[in-house]
């Protein structure tokens, strides 16, 4: 390569030290909570209240195991990313392979007992248990965090046979009466504490994920963030086809490309912090609005490094924004910092974001591109790493490269 790179020491894939789906879960739920106007912490400690209560009622092992993970993804579509958070998490929920009770007790959560509730009206028993006992643990952490755990416990009480299950209400009181039911869950406690506790409940926590299992939360958690708006759709999807297009062009080893199609995927999660006001905008960002978007970068890997064994994924996927001459953010590295990995994300990076709709341009086709690419490689981004990606374009996408080529080439003889 044209310019030193950076390089891991570490040659084995990631996944080969041991992970946990709470651990992911619990890492990511803190990126869901991002969100204007999200509760940090609010999925862990409803997770906490809800396996209290479903325990203290005598719930089977098969339901409390899907309440845990239905808790912790209840609001993976909260309404700034989709407006339909409850089949959003549902369907995340059921892409993961965590069964009917969990994406049921999330796609009924906003039910209430009464028939009141959305999305079927459901009301009484026909809204399924779980869902049940999510809606009042939500309400716990709601309308205790900022406030206090009395007003919580009234309101409660004051809802109980119009929105909640009088039954499960009565074994919340039980439960706060033997002071059972608020570890972790206060104002006092922290975050870091609560999602201790959430790990230490994990019902397959001795079940490590294999290769592909952790592939498909990659993919669902991609989605989740480009579903956040319109202009992004299938983003992250795109820049890990073209990222693994460009690592498979490069001849990097099996586990290197699995590694740079994670982080690919995962890149923008730190995107999910920033308002949509800011996201759409048609107009040009003010210093202030573009001071925002260049914290996503590190947002992304302060997430990622939570979950132990994804410690070189979130570097890589931190530095996609990062540049050659140190141009870059949001650390303003430089050749000799960047892995050949993160190198390649940037490449797919900048030409996914050239080729889709803006909410102040449309997409460009490949004859716009090419020319941009070309005038950066070698001093912003890396030129072999361009140069594999024409690669990649020739060989699986040859009838978009012929196209665009000869439209290309018309113009060249036009302007001649």
């Amino acid at each position: 390569m044209g310019e030193t790179s950076a390089s891991f020491q570490k040659g084995s894939s990631e996944s080969e030290e041991s992970i946990s789906l709470s651990q992911v879960l619990s890492a990511l739920s803190f990126a869901i909570e991002l969100t204007d106007g999200a509760m940090h912490g609010h999925s862990l400690r409803s997770c906490l209240l809800g396996m209290r209560i479903a325990t203290e009622a005598g719930f089977s092992t098969e339901e409390k195991n899907s309440l845990y993970y239905a808790l912790l993804l209840k609001d993976v579509g909260n309404e700034e990313i989709l407006g339909l958070r409850c089949d959003r998490g549902a369907s995340i929920v059921s892409k993961l392979g965590m069964g009917s009770l969990a994406a049921d007790a999330i796609n009924n959560l906003e039910e209430h007992w009464d028939g009141s509730g959305t999305p079927y009206g459901l009301c009484g028993s026909e809204i399924p248990r779980l869902a049940r006992v999510a809606a009042i643990a939500q309400h716990l952490d709601m309308f205790s965090i900022g406030r206090n755990s009395r007003i919580a416990l009234e309101t409660l009480q004051e809802w109980s046979g119009s929105w909640f299950d009088p039954q499960l209400v009565d074994v919340v009181v039980a439960l706060d009466e033997r002071n059972a039911l608020w570890d972790g869950c206060s104002a006092s406690h922290s975050i870091e504490e609560a999602r201790a506790l959430v790990l230490s409940l994990d019902p397959h926590r001795r079940h490590h994920l294999d290769d592909d299992q952790i592939d498909r939360i990659c993919e669902a958690f991609a989605e989740i963030v480009d579903a956040k708006s319109h202009f992004t759709f299938r983003h992250s999807i795109g820049v890990a086809e073209t990222a693994r297009g460009i690592a498979e062009a490069l001849h990097l080893r099996p586990d290197r490309i699995r590694l740079v199609w994670r982080a690919a995927l995962l890149h923008d999660l730190g995107k999910l912090s920033i308002s949509n006001k800011i996201l759409d905008k048609t107009s040009k960002l003010t210093d202030a609005e573009w001071d925002i978007v260049k914290q996503h970068p590190g947002l992304t890997r302060r997430i990622l490094e939570q979950i132990a064994p994804f410690q070189e994924i979130a570097i890589v996927a931190g530095e996609h924004h990062e540049k050659l001459d140190g141009s870059g953010y949001p650390n303003r590295l430089t050749a000799k910092d960047l892995s050949l990995e993160s190198r390649i994300i940037a490449v797919a990076d900048v030409y996914s974001a050239l080729s889709e709709d803006r909410p102040y341009r449309a997409g460009l086709n490949l004859s716009q591109i090419l020319p941009i690419l070309n005038g950066l490689a070698g001093r912003q981004v890396d030129k072999d790493c361009v140069e594999a990606l024409l690669s990649y374009l020739t060989t699986h996408r040859p009838l978009e490269m012929d196209a665009q080529m000869a439209a290309a080439a018309r113009l060249t003889r036009f302007c001649a």
